[in-house]
This record gives C-alpha cells, sequence and structure tokens, in this order.
C-alpha cells in the first residue's frame, strides 16, 4: 500500500502536466523551451506574458525582415509565416499576463535616477520620460512592450542594441535615439528599475 502511495502521485503529476501541454496551441509549444509554459521567460530569453499580441507580432517580422537580430528567434519566426499559426501563439502568450498593480510615481523630490528618468526623463538632453510610451505602471500595450519585470539583463541588451543600431523597426528610430542618449550606469540603472517592478 505505501507503494502505490508515489506511483500514484506520480501519475498525477504526469496527467496535470499532460493536460497543462494539451492548453498550451500546438504553434505555441515550439516557444515554451525558451520563453516557458506561462510566458515568464528564462535567464536566455524574455517574458511574453502579457505583451499584446499585436507588439509581438510586429517583432516576429522584425526577425523575419532583419530589423532585428538573433540567430535562433529568426529560425523560429521563419517557422511562424503562417499568420492563422503565428496569431494563435501570439494569443496564447497575451493572456498570459496578469493584471498589473498601478504604480505610483512617489514624490519628485525622492526618486531614484531611474525612476526619475521614466517618470520625468531628462528635458536638458531631450529624453522623453520612459512612462508616456510604456504606461505608469510600466506595462506596455499594443504597440508597446511590458518592461516592468522583465529580465534586467535582457532590458539592458535590448537598450544597448538600440544605442549600437543593431536593433530597429519602431517609428522613426525613436528607441534608437533615446538610447543613444543614455550612459552606461543609466541604461544599468533603468534595467534594475524595471526589472524590480513586479
Amino acid at each position: 500500500m505505501r507503494r502505490l502511495l508515489p506511483i500514484s502521485m506520480l501519475l498525477t503529476l504526469i496527467v496535470i502536466n499532460d493536460a497543462h501541454a494539451a492548453e498550451i496551441p500546438e504553434a505555441a509549444q515550439t516557444c515554451v523551451a525558451c520563453h516557458g509554459a506561462d510566458g515568464q521567460g528564462t535567464p536566455q530569453a524574455p517574458k511574453l506574458a502579457g505583451l499584446s499580441s499585436r507588439y509581438m507580432n510586429a517583432q516576429i517580422e522584425h526577425f523575419i525582415s532583419g530589423d532585428r537580430n538573433n540567430v535562433i528567434m529568426t529560425l523560429m519566426a521563419q517557422s511562424l509565416v503562417d499568420l492563422n499559426v503565428r496569431q494563435q501563439a501570439l494569443d496564447y502568450y497575451a493572456a498570459q499576463g496578469t493584471t498589473p498593480t498601478l504604480q505610483k510615481r512617489g514624490d519628485v523630490l525622492n526618486q531614484s535616477g531611474a525612476e526619475k528618468l521614466y517618470y520625468q526623463g531628462d528635458l536638458h538632453r531631450s529624453l522623453p520620460a520612459c512612462y508616456s510610451c510604456h504606461g505608469p505602471s510600466a506595462v506596455g500595450g499594443e504597440h508597446f512592450p511590458r518592461l516592468a519585470g522583465q529580465q534586467s539583463s535582457y532590458l539592458k541588451e535590448q537598450l544597448i542594441a538600440w544605442q549600437k543600431n543593431e536593433r530597429k523597426g519602431d517609428p522613426d528610430n525613436t528607441m534608437g535615439h533615446i538610447a543613444g542618449k543614455l550612459k552606461d550606469t543609466e541604461i544599468q540603472a533603468l534595467a534594475d528599475y524595471l526589472s524590480a517592478i513586479k
């Protein structure tokens, strides 16, 4: 009788895992290895949960066109040329997001450098406030990605790619102009600040 308990627990886990895998559309199952079943990302890949399907679709197009460069993602994007199949994967990951808690801006005088940049920008350097596109809770929407809770290393990597003109695809190269004005210490501080927002 005691031996049956661990076996029954194992079978229960297998059934739960199979049920969870069955919920993931076939089109999204190839994404799971890097981005996770719930879209929470891994150290190698960003979070997709809650990003708008419109934004993710634009990024897939950027990988296909070469506006974004990543060997693995370019191959993955090229496997999603069927728009109906692609939409299933996009809708699945967009639906994995959680309702954010609204961030408060706090006292302007007591904001950290990164928080000040996010909410106020820097008029002396013609840097707009990040929140004007990415929202007060940094969750983005439609054309703008969620930054809140994203891996710090990924955010830093992307800001540097914009800065070096290695990443393209947004209107008028807005992010390239913004990132080009940021100091290395500000990039790290912004990445750390945004990744800490839950």
